[in-house]
């Protein structure tokens, strides 16, 4: 059973930055893209930002210039900042392995992030 377990988020102010870690198996890191989604109340689960083995990033439009992305495999982790967080970024936020993008491969439980003032 592959477990991936995702801490930080909780309540985070405009003015503050969200901080997600992912702790995600090691023997995944040389192959598989991993990155976060999220899905807020009532809205379907969307990419945020994944990274690939060879550390190329991709970002969603909404969180472009403003959140980033890394691996650190001696740690087993992927870590998510979010700048400025806006209200609208209030939502559950997964992390996520896959081989490759055609499959959906294995999830966390999720932590919320709840950004209010």
């Amino acid at each position: 059973q592959v477990q991936l377990v995702e801490s930080g988020g909780g309540l985070v102010q405009p003015g503050e930055s969200a901080r997600l870690s992912c702790v995600i198996p090691r023997s995944l890191f040389k192959t598989y893209i991993m990155g976060w989604y999220r899905q807020g109340p009532g809205e379907q689960r969307e990419l945020v930002a994944d990274i690939t083995a060879g550390g190329t990033t991709t970002y969603a439009d909404f969180v472009m210039g403003r959140a980033t992305i890394s691996s650190d495999i001696a740690k087993s982790t992927i870590d998510l900042q979010i700048d400025s967080p806006k209200p609208e970024d209030t939502a559950m936020y997964y992390c996520n392995a896959r081989a490759h993008r055609g499959v959906d491969g294995f999830w966390g439980r999720g932590t919320q992030v709840t950004v209010s003032s």
